[in-house]
């Protein structure tokens, strides 16, 4: 761990990461809540969260091609402009139209599409993919002291000051991430460049065959329970806790002292264990702490107990994400990452909407706490579908081999190149 920070160029995008995340939570928390307060509506939450994550599906071919094709830290800088460009509407005193904050959701999407890949792909040139694993721990850890920061930052500014004071704060930490991104990185690998970075298509290939197929099903599986959850968790606060807009960010923060915790735990101990077996079994863990949780009400609905129910189950999430996102570096070269990547996303993107949708959708018929229930079952689904699709072929000499066979791909130069 302390070898990864000693590199410049990670440590330098680890910082940069921190305040983008702050940053990306702290819209992430209050957008929503500052339209279920304005609207009294779960559908015109749901469709929020929908219009904020089509641009991610529909550019995905977009933003693998830019990932591979142009320099990675220009990218990610580029983006981070753009980002805090978009949000600029959001500052007008008087009250803005609905559409006009949908607006700004889907540009921000837009953007983050670009973003997510180009800063997964540079990991593993800063450290090289013998230890993206660790390094992708890291970036949990930092992630997770974001979502505490952020999230409780969103909400808090809100309840005090309204929006434009949360928008303020945004573009503060953006700044922050953009300043670290603007000079070259030192890098552990070379990356080349070659003509079927042009192929935006070769994601989804890589993504639809045999050793990428169940984790692609299970982020499939996954970010439906999380669009069901970005719905019905602002419902189970306020209306079920009897909680406020604070209350809320203060639980979507706290997830991060337990992520907190696990990202310190992967970061150290990433060697010991195959990613696919992280990614399943931290799925199964959250989805059984998630039914815990959701049917708790009926016995106390005091926020302090579910403060740190919240803290708990910030932990296997961040287990599981990293296991999922290391698994999908080292089964692809850092020519395709971009693409790949990309398609990941887009694929988490478009079950979200669809599982934010489906929540909206049924709200009114079923009550919140049966989707609550469905959305826990479909993560333990989702960690079930790895674990059991893997038949004992992720060992701990499989994901070895994976590193030896990468370490050689990237020390033997392509056959073509541009």
């Amino acid at each position: 761990m302390r070898r990864l920070l000693a590199a410049p160029g990670f440590a330098r995008l680890w910082v940069s990461a921190f305040f983008g995340e702050t940053a990306e939570w702290m819209l992430q928390v209050a957008l929503p809540v500052y339209l279920f307060v304005r609207t009294g509506s779960a559908v015109t939450t749901a469709l929020s969260i929908v219009l904020g994550l089509l641009p991610a599906v529909l550019l995905s071919p977009i933003a693998g091609v830019v990932a591979d094709r142009w320099d990675r830290r220009v990218v990610l800088a580029v983006v981070c402009a753009g980002q805090a460009l978009v949000v600029l509407p959001l500052l007008i005193g008087t009250e803005l139209p609905v559409a006009a904050v949908y607006a700004v959701m889907a540009a921000q999407a837009g953007l983050a599409s670009v973003f997510e890949p180009a800063r997964s792909a540079l990991v593993p040139e800063l450290v090289g993919v013998e230890d993206v694993t660790s390094a992708n721990g890291l970036m949990s850890v930092n992630g997770s002291v974001a979502r505490l920061a952020g999230g409780w930052a969103g909400g808090a500014l809100l309840g005090w000051g309204g929006l434009e004071r949360v928008i303020v704060g945004y573009l503060v930490a953006l700044a922050a991430a953009g300043m670290l991104l603007a000079f070259p990185f030192r890098r552990a690998t070379v990356r080349k460049t070659v003509p079927e970075q042009t192929d935006w298509l070769a994601g989804v290939r890589d993504l639809a065959g045999k050793r990428l197929r169940p984790t692609s099903v299970s982020a499939l599986l996954t970010s439906l329970a999380q669009g069901m959850f970005l719905v019905l968790f602002v419902v189970f606060v306020l209306d079920i806790l009897r909680g406020s807009e604070a209350d809320a960010g203060l639980l979507r923060g706290v997830q991060a002292i337990g992520g907190l915790a696990a990202g310190f735990a992967v970061a150290t101990l990433a060697r010991r264990v195959a990613p696919v077996l992280l990614q399943g079994w931290g799925l199964v863990a959250a989805g059984l702490m998630s039914v815990a949780i959701w049917n708790l009400p009926g016995a106390t609905t005091v926020l302090g107990v579910y403060v740190g129910l919240f803290m708990a189950v910030g932990a296997p999430a961040v287990v599981a994400g990293a296991g999922l996102l290391s698994h999908v570096q080292a089964e692809t070269g850092p020519d395709r990452a971009g693409r790949v990547l990309s398609t990941v996303y887009a694929l988490m993107a478009a079950g979200t909407a669809a599982g934010s949708l489906l929540a909206g959708a049924l709200l009114a018929v079923t009550g919140p706490t049966v989707l609550l229930n469905v959305q826990a079952g479909l993560h333990v689904s989702a960690g079930l579908v790895v674990l059991g699709w893997g038949n004992g072929r992720f060992r701990r000499s499989r994901a070895r081999k994976v590193v030896t066979v990468e370490k050689c791909r990237l020390s033997s130069p392509p056959a073509t190149s541009t």
